[in-house]
């Protein structure tokens, strides 16, 4: 497997996704097996209630599966690492091979490069299992993008807040 690719910014999807999957060694291969990942983490508070969510949209553009969970009291960077272990497990069980990504955690997308070293104790773990899930791909690119380009997560997150807030007034 390549080395992760990180990019500062997002080019045009479809250039990437003709440059991604269309172009190279494997020109010509059929992009079934290719998937868009958005996702995002996020807590009110920092630590406080926490969420992730997670969106994968296959290679003809339909939303193939939104995700969210709860987390309960995490911190931010814990809810990033968190939605995009999530999202990662459920594409690959869905069978996607090759993956393009976006975060707009700067922090998360440059600690995966190997631009940032991780320093925080509790990410560390979460850091490692989302190595370990990255390579599982055959190809795969992380992009870091700016939050109103990561809506529809960030949506699924404080959703899953905000259910979670309500059910705790009802009780």
């Amino acid at each position: 497997m390549q080395p992760l690719t990180i990019h500062e910014r997002v080019i045009d999807k479809t250039t990437k996704w003709k440059k991604m999957f269309h172009e190279g060694p494997n020109a010509g291969v059929a992009t079934d097996d290719a998937c868009a990942i958005y996702t995002d983490g996020g807590a009110r508070g920092n630590p406080g209630p926490a969420a992730a969510g997670g969106v994968i949209v296959g290679p003809d553009g339909a939303v193939v599966a939104e995700l969210s969970q709860y987390l309960g009291v995490a911190t931010n960077n814990v809810a990033e690492y968190r939605a995009l272990i999530l999202t990662l497990e459920r594409a690959l069980e869905a069978g996607f091979r090759r993956a393009i990504l976006y975060m707009d955690s700067e922090l998360v997308v440059r600690q995966l490069g190997g631009a940032y070293k991780v320093k925080d104790e509790k990410l560390l773990t979460l850091h490692a299992q989302a190595r370990r899930l990255l390579r599982r791909f055959d190809d795969v690119s992380i992009h870091h993008v700016r939050r109103e380009k990561n809506k529809h997560a960030d949506a699924l997150v404080n959703a899953a807040i905000d259910a979670h807030l309500t059910d705790r007034l009802m009780e």
